[in-house]
């Protein structure tokens, strides 16, 4: 790698002429600024304290031995405190040459023999899958795939919370509303069905409130004395308690949810190594607070209800079985987490959860951890930022989500519309055409999602994810087929570019690309290292922007040298081979043809 071979220059030149033994870390080197000669940059401020020197004098002697000793470099530059170094254009041509014989753009950067289990998508199964469960997946499924590309062995896994108050709201509210109703019978998918019987619970109960309160209670009186909630609370307990028909409704709406789940993640492209049930988990949780209990790292209130006081860590205490005996979402969290490290002995166990749930995984590493479980020391919480649209935020329980179903759809559409309007795919099969369109709404969808630090909270517009001259996932697809479209006319005019090139002194455009071809493999890393898609994301445009300027500056078929019409479908190949291969880490698929 080029780093590390100008890192090691570096080292002896501070051995060697400094008479210092510098810690590699502080040597950092980055992309040169575009608007500075220079290919790479060195920062050399960290050096200063060590070597009492100005700035620029330090660049200046540091980049002359470095050209002295090591043939790669063919010049450098000094602006202030930053040694640019301009690499010889040999090493370009090898490095392009040695990567079109690459079949793929993984690295082995992480441990195979330790196991990453990471959990995204955890729905409830009382409503369809919507506009913040797209973030989650699409967010998680995309991690998953970047640790894998740099070696990781990575267990995709999602929690299904199928137990709960608000299963039993649902099954409730079918019993006294739902007509005996089914999907077969309405047409409706499973989840959505269950989801209006979610929203016809809450309605209900709203209306019994209000009654109560002009009876005279308070409004927290009358949200726990409804005779909606009295109910579902006691299926809650007839449910635990394993009575029968409550337990075969349950069964049969949950699969309902199921099915209409799975043709959601099937057409967002989404999988799973392994689904957990939380009715299959919780009893665990209850289990292993029990012994906690027998062992005093918790402790019992005089209504039975068990707790854990986290207070000396900063915290509070926390609730772990209520005083009827059910269980909380942290009791089957401990019992979930427990499986995980026995079915895999992970040393990561990501969570990918929004950040309104972040005391709730401080709380439950610290519980984990008083329970002597030394693999809770790898629990990770990646948490993200909500989803916010143009109009407010989203709610589950009234019915004002965005529908993940819905939302594909309406992308589906435009990509048609804006396509049609613009003559894309205008000499494809029907099929193909509904292929392409169905492509690019989701790969609009995917990218506009992706492309935001995951820590922050992001406004979601459909109508400007989709534009094929923005930064955009269909602008990305395009340039590919551009590219793939320049191949195709050189095979048909029987012109070839094979692995090797005569010298040649590339061009600035040229070298552009190369250069930033070049920077793949630490833009991976740090993908990784950071969890975030968004780091491909902005490489994926970088790429293709920076492509679309060599395109049009310098003829490719038309040109008459050959070494450099060979140098020019070098270029295009790697950078197509790129785009598909990175856009892949982020579940976009690229078009051949557009």
């Amino acid at each position: 790698m080029l780093e590390n071979n100008l890192k090691e220059t570096l080292l002896n030149v501070f051995k060697n002429d400094y008479h210092l033994k510098i810690n590699p870390e502080l040597i950092g080197f980055q992309q040169t600024r575009a608007e500075f000669e220079g290919d790479l940059t060195l920062v050399v401020f960290p050096f200063l304290k060590l070597i009492k020197k100005n700035p620029a004098m330090l660049a200046d002697e540091l980049g002359s031995a470095l050209m002295a000793q090591n043939p790669l470099i063919k010049s450098y530059n000094v602006i202030k405190g930053f040694l640019n170094l301009s690499i010889q254009d040999d090493y370009w041509l090898k490095w392009l040459a040695d990567n079109l014989q690459r079949t793929g753009y993984e690295q082995a950067v992480l441990d195979k023999s330790t196991a990453i289990v990471i959990e995204y998508s955890s729905p409830n199964t009382n409503k369809p899958l919507h506009l913040g469960h797209i973030r989650n997946n699409l967010l998680g499924w995309s991690v998953a795939e970047i640790l894998k590309a740099n070696g990781g062995k990575v267990i995709k896994v999602n929690l299904v919370n199928d137990r709960g108050i608000h299963i039993c709201k649902s099954m409730l509210a079918w019993q006294k509303f739902g007509e005996g109703k089914t999907p077969e019978s309405t047409g409706i998918k499973g989840d959505k069905l269950v989801g209006e019987m979610y929203v016809a619970f809450d309605k209900a109960y709203k209306s019994e409130q209000k009654v109560l309160i002009t009876k005279g209670y308070s409004p927290e009186d009358a949200a726990k004395n409804a005779p909606l909630i009295q109910e579902a609370q006691l299926m809650l307990r007839q449910w635990e308690n394993g009575e029968q028909e409550t337990r075969e409704l349950w069964e049969t709406m949950n699969n309902w949810v199921y099915s209409g789940f799975d043709v959601t993640y099937t057409r967002l492209g989404i999988d799973f190594d392994k689904i957990y049930y939380e009715s299959e988990t919780y009893l665990l949780g209850k289990q292993i607070v029990m012994e906690g209990l027998a062992k005093s790292v918790f402790f019992k209130k005089n209504d039975g209800s068990v707790w854990c006081d986290l207070s000396a860590e900063g915290l509070d205490e926390k609730l772990l079985l209520r005083a009827d005996g059910t269980s909380v979402y942290m009791t089957q969290d401990i019992g979930t987490a427990q499986l995980r490290y026995d079915d895999y002995k992970a040393e990561k166990l990501i969570y990918v959860v929004g950040n309104e749930q972040n005391y709730h995984f401080d709380v439950l590493q610290k519980i984990l951890l008083r329970l002597e479980k030394a693999w809770a020391s790898g629990i990770e919480h990646l948490s993200y930022g909500m989803v916010e649209l143009p109009e407010g935020k989203m709610k589950s329980r009234e019915g004002t989500v965005v529908d993940a179903d819905d939302l594909m759809d309406e992308m589906f559409q435009t990509a048609k519309k804006m396509s049609e309007e613009l003559g894309k795919g205008a000499d494809l099969p029907h099929d193909a055409a509904e292929q392409l369109y169905n492509d690019i709404g989701l790969a609009a969808l995917k990218y506009y999602m992706l492309r935001v630090d995951p820590r922050k909270t992001m406004m979601f517009n459909p109508a400007e994810s989709i534009d094929f001259n923005g930064n955009t996932g269909p602008f990305i697809q395009y340039t590919h087929a551009r590219i793939k479209s320049v191949l195709r006319k050189a095979v048909d005019n029987q012109i070839s570019w094979p692995n090797t090139v005569a010298s040649i002194d590339l061009m600035p455009k040229e070298k552009a690309v190369i250069t930033l071809l070049h920077t793949w493999n630490e833009i991976l890393r740090q993908a990784a290292i950071n969890r975030s898609p968004a780091l491909i994301a902005n490489f994926l445009y970088e790429l293709a922007k920076t492509y679309n300027q060599f395109y049009q500056d310098n003829p490719i078929l038309r040109e008459t040298d050959s070494d450099r019409r060979c140098l020019r479908l070098q270029i295009s190949d790697l950078t197509a081979r790129m785009l598909k291969y990175a856009g892949g880490l982020l579940g976009i698929q690229m078009p051949e043809k557009m």
